[in-house]
């Protein structure tokens, strides 16, 4: 049965989801392109108690608060709990809390801080429950043990996990981009979870790789069956490959082997030169070569495969004294989202004063543990046969 965004489902004897569908939005968080649309994620917990984890976009209320009531069948929920504050989690907890006077607000004290910056007004003291590392929300028969998960990627963030269950409520964490009525509600569903998994990763979570790693060692030690993010599928199956694929990330490792080609051109002049060392590296034996134009590609694929390869060419036009704009951007994402442990070998092109090589060295020289190799090969406007032995020892740098 294909999954519909206006359905429930149930997870588990105790576990319901509640999720809605975003296949309206084009840009999630007003940058990244979702072809596939977004899934805001949230669950309900029944015990002798019931619980909400989380509401979604308020773009989607109507939606989500009719699957909401088919899920509660007249039950009023004792509480709400909010792994994460973003307004595509939190969106509809004002409403919540206008709909059921006696409801609870379980959350982190940073949370708690930060509430009333999201609602009208904040809730008076005694609707919210404040909880902290290892402490548990017993529902009767179930609970939920909590882990703080501060900078994934917010730093109020809370992680759960239900023992009796097995279920790992991971807030943003192992989410990925895309609709679940488009890549399959289950991960195993999934044809390809990491290619959107991994472009999710490095642009919203990226940077705070030291944290995941913290959080990655809190889990260790738990039994967890399935994982159930605030986007993306429920993961049930083959758990140690996002495991795996998440602690390679955090650790800012190679995931393949291969070089990563991209280039900002502006009449055609550094596109060439970019295409055409990407052929020498493959008659090279290169066993992956990933290329990617700057200024057409999506930036956020562009920002995935830097992280995802060990080694990088940039192949950059000089502009105004300085880089073009599109490779300047994406040098500076890549200084945002804390891009390191890498190999770069750079090429530039200019009329008659090539700078762009001297910009591309001083933003690379300012990342953490980046080997620069040398030397830069410049090309004059065009490329030209005179220019092919610079290539082709620059490739030959590469692969060494």
């Amino acid at each position: 049965m294909i999954f519909s965004q206006n359905m429930t489902r149930n997870i588990s004897q105790s576990t319901r989801y509640i999720g809605v569908d975003d296949l309206d939005l084009d840009l999630f968080e007003s940058q990244y392109i979702i072809p596939e649309g977004m899934a805001y994620n949230s669950y309900i917990l029944e015990g002798e108690k019931l619980a909400v984890l989380d509401t979604v976009d308020a773009r989607k209320a109507d939606l989500w608060e009719k699957n909401l009531n088919e899920a509660l069948a007249g039950r009023k929920p004792d509480y709400l709990v909010v792994h994460h504050l973003e307004p595509d989690h939190s969106g509809l907890v004002g409403r919540m809390l206008e709909e059921w006077p006696d409801l609870k607000v379980v959350l982190s004290a940073k949370a708690a801080q930060m509430l009333g910056q999201f609602l009208p007004e904040t809730p008076d003291a005694e609707r919210l429950v404040i909880v902290k590392e290892g402490d548990v929300l017993d529902l009767g028969g179930v609970s939920l043990r909590f882990f703080a998960a501060p900078m994934v990627h917010w730093p109020e963030v809370l992680v759960s996990f239900c023992p009796e269950e097995g279920i790992l409520f991971s807030a943003d964490a192992f989410g990925k981009f895309g609709a679940l009525s488009q890549c399959g509600f289950w991960g195993d569903e999934d044809g390809d979870w990491a290619c959107e998994g991994r472009r999710y990763y490095f642009n919203i979570v990226g940077k705070y790789g030291v944290q995941v790693q913290m959080l990655l060692r809190k889990l260790s030690g738990l039994d967890v069956k399935v994982i159930a993010p605030l986007h993306g599928p429920v993961l049930r199956q083959d758990l140690g490959q996002y495991l795996d694929l998440y602690q390679t990330w955090s650790a800012y490792g190679v995931e393949t082997e291969g070089v990563f080609v991209a280039y900002a051109s502006i009449h055609g002049g550094t596109a060439e030169a970019a295409e055409k060392l990407a052929g020498i590296l493959r008659e090279k034996g290169c066993p992956k070569v990933a290329v990617s134009d700057l200024t057409r590609d999506d930036m956020a694929e562009a920002v995935e495969d830097a992280f995802r390869y060990g080694k990088m060419v940039l192949c950059a036009a000089s502009y105004d004294a300085g880089l073009f704009t599109p490779a300047y951007n994406f040098l500076h994402t890549l200084q945002m989202k804390g891009w390191q442990k890498r190999r770069v070998a750079l090429v530039e092109n200019g009329s008659w004063a090539p700078s762009a090589g001297r910009v591309m060295k001083e933003m690379f020289s300012a990342m953490k543990d980046v080997d620069i190799l040398e030397p830069v090969v410049t090309i004059k406007s065009r490329l030209k046969p005179a220019d092919i032995p610079a290539l082709e020892t620059l490739a030959e740098a590469i692969l060494t």
